[in-house]
């Protein structure tokens, strides 16, 4: 599984991906975690609005912060 969050580094863009790594970590997964803070691989994804999640190439969050068990949610399909 490959996990993206995608921001310029701002401390909500942070937070995301500390919430992330905590719900990998939770749900006992082999992912793959990468940090995108490039303006235009953010761009190439269609992404405007940051912080952003992908997982395995589908945007399944953007243009705000989501908890841990909502995380959880999204990357397990649930």
């Amino acid at each position: 599984m490959e996990i993206k969050v995608l921001g310029p580094g701002c401390a909500k863009c942070k937070k995301l991906e500390d919430a992330v790594k905590t719900a990998v970590k939770e749900l006992e997964l082999k992912a793959d975690v990468i940090k995108v803070e490039d303006m235009m691989d953010i761009m190439d994804h269609g992404v405007t609005m940051t912080p952003a999640l992908i997982v395995d190439g589908k945007v399944v969050l953007k243009g705000r912060i989501a908890g841990v068990k909502e995380i959880k949610d999204l990357i397990s399909g649930g």
